[in-house]
């Protein structure tokens, strides 16, 4: 599944977010699990993927039984600062608080889709960028074209 697009949203006081009817519907639970995974991440992000897309992209990642020193220091922080949060009755997932503190976020988002995951901005950031990020899109795109980004989930930066 491939998330495009992007929605201006806002999180509830109870920390709720509301999955847009265009996402939902790409859903399938066999295939994709029945939750998200929410992951804090720099720059006032947060990560979202599907149940099964996070689980395939960590057992892409692991391929030994005894973790490198990069895996041992940074696969503690991603995983222990992920959560999995299921959709409720009104298509809402619950985002843990201290994800929200550690990102920044408030309650204007943006839900932006980046390929295999989604992505949630602060609503200002975003909008401001744009422009820029259109403008350097070409270069960024040409950049990536050939490294494939299957590990970034968990990768240390």
């Amino acid at each position: 599944m491939i998330f495009t697009g992007h929605a201006p949203l806002t999180i509830d006081a109870k920390f709720r977010l509301a999955i847009p009817a265009k996402q939902r519907a790409l859903l399938v639970p066999e295939r994709d699990g029945n939750a998200f995974y929410t992951v804090p991440w720099k720059h006032q992000r947060l990560l979202i993927f599907t149940e099964a897309s996070f689980i395939a992209l960590t057992r892409a990642r692991a391929q030994s039984l005894a973790p490198s020193e990069d895996a041992e220091e940074g696969e503690p922080d991603y995983f222990g600062m992920a959560d999995r949060s299921e959709l409720d009755s009104a298509g809402r997932i619950a985002i843990p608080k201290f994800q929200l503190e550690l990102t920044g976020l408030r309650s204007d988002v943006m839900l932006v889709g980046a390929g295999q995951r989604m992505e949630l901005w602060d609503r200002e950031t975003w909008e401001q960028g744009m422009a820029e990020r259109f403008k350097r899109l070409p270069s960024t795109m040409r950049r990536t074209e050939s490294k494939p980004d299957a590990g970034a989930a968990t990768r240390k930066e």
